[in-house]
């Protein structure tokens, strides 16, 4: 039987093999003739299969001889689909109470097998088709979001360009991470990335596709070519992968929506592009035996050698992906060691045949590209639920592949018993290490070695002649007695004679006053004061002991040490001499001729029906790992694939592990021109179809970005075209004459300097800057207008620069008293400075008095004297336009911690992000353009927790009305605020907030609950579990309200007077 006829296995064959999964998932047995043996003695009932697994004092069945020579004779080729889930689930069926779980697995069987004859689509099929349907239905639901979802695409597109030689991501449709993460590692393989670019249809089928599978495969090729041209050549920085997900979900039939395990999609993925080149290649080799390049890129053999009742067998048998089971494992080569060994398989060693059975596995073949399907779920038979394993897994990232191969048996057999024999004495040594290190018989142990030494410091403490309640009562302080240190005495017990007589008398009022002085002796609490009386003995101490004892004793002791420390020693050496040998055991040359390196680690983070997948990805040119979550494509580390690979740190694990063969350079080769020898690259690496294609969609891009750019320009003319309409309306009637034309007229005030009405901030400005013009002209009574402004001007100026300088708290913010302040701060021009200031003095409001009005005139004279070159009138506005947003800031963060202090945490959350991103922007221009930032960072996490807390509160009471409100406040704030926080992965408090925030919900998991809130809670963790770090922009911030400059500072000073932090933060300035 050739290997393409095995890929393209009849209807009936695939529906035995899903039987055997399915017994097999639903029982954690991977004997397969075991498995096969209970369908024959059911007659493929599966419910009676399952009942005779499971029985509680079941032998093991004997499978039929002739049945089994019949499967299991030398060069008898079998596919097994190892790619499938069917290993990945364990169920312990091991209790006594299994009448309810057998009832439950009977119904489910009966259906599936129902629905399998009904529509004759397998449940492997189903399942596919589930995830695609909630993704779908997802992405159909996210274009009819109401305007109460905080966050939405970037309407500008130059925030979706992409960065020159940046990798392209791919966009989440809804619940199609998994899908991004498969596809990206597939892309770049480059090998991969060649064939399906280069693949066109048969012609034959371009008219009419002949069957299902390929009115399926063939326009699904034709979608991934399309998808992976775009992610060769496209500018955008992300693409949909809409239509590609679209066509599988046709592919299947399912009303059910769940999310689905990725392993399932990458076995069916690949099975359907064997299928699209195996038509192709059909066509291309008429005649001749037809070459699947998919199958020689994923597929490899094993042998399986085996012992049934003493008699042996050998099969080989195809591979994809090879499952590994994760629990009990600590490393990869664990994992592989015990997937290559099946039973007890001593009788394939010795001479005498045996009744034992087992198997072992060698690989005889490897393929290009090994791919590891790492099994973290197992059953969890009290909760009915699978559950994930979390458990540390190590992988190295070069695997040497030899100990597995066939042609090394004899070799590895010699260094496993080796390994074996090393194993058994290292078993001795830890038991016999671990005597010493742990001594004693009770329930606390100590190290043998500090025993002796606490014996050894006992004995030599200074010996004490009285008892320990004698000790206290010789250092009682005076009029103190025994019987005021201790309990009171029991009736019967004489009083201690050491008790003077006064405190000692039978008489009433001798026991009240001896009762008062009890009461009024401190004792001394080890726990509340910090000082220990200085006579009370630190350590107790031998009561007699002479020195020829202490001598002997000390000498026994220090020798006794110094022997368990050097047998300590001496062991702990034995041990890691045996560890090291154990590693080197394959680090000869001739077991390391078979190098794979690792080239993708997929990586899911949540819980066994829940989560999120992204890809970590090797790039061999840069020589650096890259991390593809999403839409988001960023430089990583190795440090940081072994943090969210390994397992044990929070939940994020990898589930699949892609290494390729580092002796077929060809995997990861670029392609280069055959005419110019020059390496081909972007738009050049596709055929003419496919650059057509892209060059089509870059045009649509850049013409989108173009129609934003002539947008925004519009925009901007008509805020100007506004701004001078108020400005002129704002002028009252003059009978002065206009300046010329070609003379700048006079720029309009920011409001915070100029109001139409003296109050407010115009008020308080108009009585900063008289107070100025009456001190200069208290100094100079008789000079001109011109003088008195220059004059004014500096005294001003000297006021401001006075505050400027101080060093105040951060409830006493000068920058918010004036503009110039803030200025002087961040180190503003001096011609900015200089305009502030005249554009002060220049206020039509100012006063009613000659002097005022003369000064004012002045300054306008002034400013329209002010030539264009003179002074930058764009960098003019803006550093005004930062200080707008400086006292926004300072209003959202203002209005977000008095809230947060009314613990009104949903109203405040908003504000407080509004108030770190409006910070974070202006900090990027300098360190004093806006306020402390770990502060307001502080109280955004502290807020975002409060607001998860609630929600879980909500959704505890089990009322429909708070659950979905409390569901509601998740999605629309929590979830849309998390990427805030994830952005900088540098600030572990907040990766640490996410992940107790993400525990929150993932711990409701393992409880009982209603069906309907089951449901919810499943739909609603994917979206809490994304860690897609990508920041989209609101869609309306919080209206603010607007404040007199006094005002502001004020309730600024009064809020932050109130926090109470448990650090002092700085006040960034």
């Amino acid at each position: 039987m050739t290997v393409e006829q095995n890929v393209l296995q009849q209807h009936s064959q695939k529906h035995q093999q899903t039987l055997l999964n399915q017994l097999r998932e639903v029982t954690g047995t991977t004997d397969v003739q075991l498995l096969q043996q209970a369908l024959q003695a059911s007659n493929g009932d599966l419910a009676e299969a399952v009942a005779f697994l499971t029985e509680k004092n079941a032998k093991v069945p004997q499978q039929d001889e002739a049945t089994y020579y019949q499967t299991a004779q030398i060069n008898n080729d079998r596919y097994i689909s190892v790619g499938s889930q069917a290993d990945t689930n364990v169920i312990d069926l091991t209790g006594d109470d299994k009448d309810d779980l057998q009832r439950a697995i009977a119904l489910s069987l009966e259906e599936s097998n129902r629905a399998f004859r009904e529509t004759g689509i397998t449940d492997e099929e189903q399942a596919i088709s589930r995830v695609l349907e909630a993704s779908i239905a997802e992405n159909k639901a996210s274009l009819k979001r109401t305007h109460t979802e905080v966050w939405s695409d970037s309407p500008n597109p130059h925030d979706r360009k992409r960065q020159e030689n940046c990798p392209v991501g791919l966009k989440n449709v809804g619940n199609t991470c998994w899908f991004s993460a498969v596809i990206q590692s597939l892309f770049n393989l480059l090998e991969f990335q060649r064939l399906v670019l280069h693949y066109s249809p048969p012609a034959r089928v371009q008219d009419l596709p002949r069957n299902q599978k390929e009115h399926r495969n063939l326009p699904f090729m034709q979608e991934l070519r399309c998808l992976f041209s775009l992610l060769v050549g496209s500018k955008r920085k992300y693409v949909d992968p809409s239509r590609a997900v679209e066509i599988l979900k046709d592919a299947f039939k399912s009303s059910e929506s769940q999310q689905q395990d990725v392993s399932e999609f990458t076995h069916k993925l690949l099975d359907w592009l064997e299928d699209a080149f195996q038509i192709k290649a059909e066509e291309d080799r008429e005649g001749e035996k037809p070459k699947n390049p998919m199958v020689d890129l994923f597929y490899g053999r094993f042998l399986a050698v085996g012992v049934l009742e003493g008699k042996k067998f050998e099969n080989t048998e195809m591979f994809g992906q090879y499952p590994l089971q994760v629990n009990g494992f600590k490393d990869l080569h664990e994992c592989l060691e015990a997937a290559m060994i099946e039973g007890e398989i001593e009788s394939l060693h010795s001479a005498e045949n045996s009744a034992k059975s087992g198997q072992e596995h060698w690989f005889t073949e490897l393929p290009p590209v090994l791919t590891f399907e790492l099994s973290r779920f197992e059953f969890n038979q009290t909760l009915g639920r699978p559950e994930k394993i979390h458990n540390k897994l190590e992988f190295p990232s070069m695997l040497y592949m030899d100990r597995y191969m066939d042609k090394n048996r004899d070799i590895t057999r010699i260094k496993r018993e080796e390994i074996r024999r090393l194993k058994e004495h290292l078993t001795v040594l830890q038991q016999r290490l671990e005597r010493y290190l742990s001594y004693g018989s009770g329930p606390k142990r100590f190290p043998l070695a500090d025993v002796l030494q606490y014996a050894m410091e006992f004995a030599s403490s200074k010996p004490v002649c009285t008892s320990p309640v004698e000790d206290i009562e010789t250092t009682a302080p005076p009029g103190a007695t025994t019987a005021q240190l201790l309990p009171p005495a029991s009736t019967g017990e004489q009083p201690d004679a050491s008790v003077p007589p006064e405190c000692s008398g039978s008489g009433p009022q001798a026991q009240q006053q001896q009762q008062q002085q009890q009461q009024r002796v401190s004792i001394h609490k080890p726990f509340t004061q910090s000082r220990v009386p200085p006579d009370l003995p630190m350590h107790p101490a031998p009561r007699h002991i002479s020195e020829e004892e202490l001598r002997v004793l000390e000498g026994c002791l220090h020798r006794w040490r110094s022997e368990v420390e050097n047998d300590t020693r001496d062991l702990q050496a034995s041990i890691s001499r045996i560890h090291r040998t154990i590693e080197l055991m394959y680090s000869d040359k001739s077991m390391m001729q078979a190098p794979y390196r690792l080239h993708a680690v997929l990586v899911h983070e949540g819980q066994a029906n829940a989560g999120h997948y992204w890809a970590y990805i090797f790039d061999p040119h840069q020589q650096r790992w890259m991390k593809y979550n999403d839409i988001s494509v960023t430089k990583s580390s190795w440090e940081e694939l072994v943090r969210d690979s390994f397992g044990g740190y929070r939940n994020a694990s990898a589930y699949c592990l892609m290494y390729i063969d580092d002796k077929k350079p060809f995997l990861i080769e670029e392609e280069f021109d055959k005419e110019t020898g020059q390496m081909l690259s972007g738009l050049d690496k596709l055929p003419p179809d496919l650059k057509e294609y892209v060059e089509a969609d870059n045009k649509l891009f850049e013409r989108e970005m173009e129609e934003w750019d002539a947008l925004q320009a519009r925009k901007l003319q008509q805020e100007k075209l506004a701004l001078a309409a108020a400005s002129v309306a704002a002028q009252p009637m003059s009978t002065e004459p206009c300046p010329p034309d070609n003379t700048a007229a006079p720029q309009h005030d920011p409001e915070y300097m100029e109001q139409q009405s003296p109050t407010g901030d115009s008020k308080h400005l108009q009585e900063d800057t008289e107070r100025a013009i009456s001190k200069a002209a208290a100094e100079h009574d008789e000079k001109s207008p011109e003088a008195l402004l220059n004059t004014a001007m500096k005294v001003e100026y000297t006021r401001l620069l006075r505050f400027a300088q101080e060093d105040t708290p951060p409830e006493r913010d000068y920058r918010l008293l004036h503009v110039i302040v803030y200025f002087i701060h961040n180190q503003a021009p001096k011609k900015i400075v200089e305009r502030t200031l005249l554009m002060q003095f220049a206020d039509r409001n100012l006063g009613f008095d000659e002097r005022c009005k003369s000064i004012m005139k002045v300054a306008r004279a002034k400013l329209e004297l002010i030539k264009p070159d003179e002074v930058n009138m764009e960098e003019y506005e803006m550093w005004h336009q930062d200080y707008r947003k400086f006292r926004d800031t300072t209003v959202f963060l203002l209005i977000g911690l008095e809230l947060f202090l009314k613990k009104s945490y949903v109203d405040s959350l908003m504000y407080l992000i509004y108030a770190y991103q409006y910070n974070k922007e202006l900090l990027a221009k300098g360190p004093y353009r806006g306020h402390d930032e770990e502060m307001i960072a502080h109280y955004r996490r502290e807020c975002l927790l409060k607001v998860n807390e609630h929600a879980a509160a909500l959704f505890e009471t089990g009322e429909e009305n708070k659950v979905n409100a409390g569901l509601s406040i998740m999605n629309e704030l929590v979830v849309a605020c998390i990427p805030l926080l994830l952005v900088d992965e540098m600030e572990e408090k907040d990766m640490v907030a996410v992940e107790d925030m993400r525990n929150r919900w993932c711990s409701y998991l393992g409880q009982e609950m209603e069906p309907n809130l089951q449901e919810k809670l499943t739909d609603f963790l994917p979206k809490l579990l994304d860690c897609s770090t990508e920041i989209k922009s609101f869609h309306d911030h919080p209206k603010l309200p607007s404040y007199s400059t006094l005002e502001l500072c004020e309730r600024y000073g009064r809020v932050m007077t109130s926090l109470t932090l448990s650090r002092t933060p700085a006040d960034g300035r």
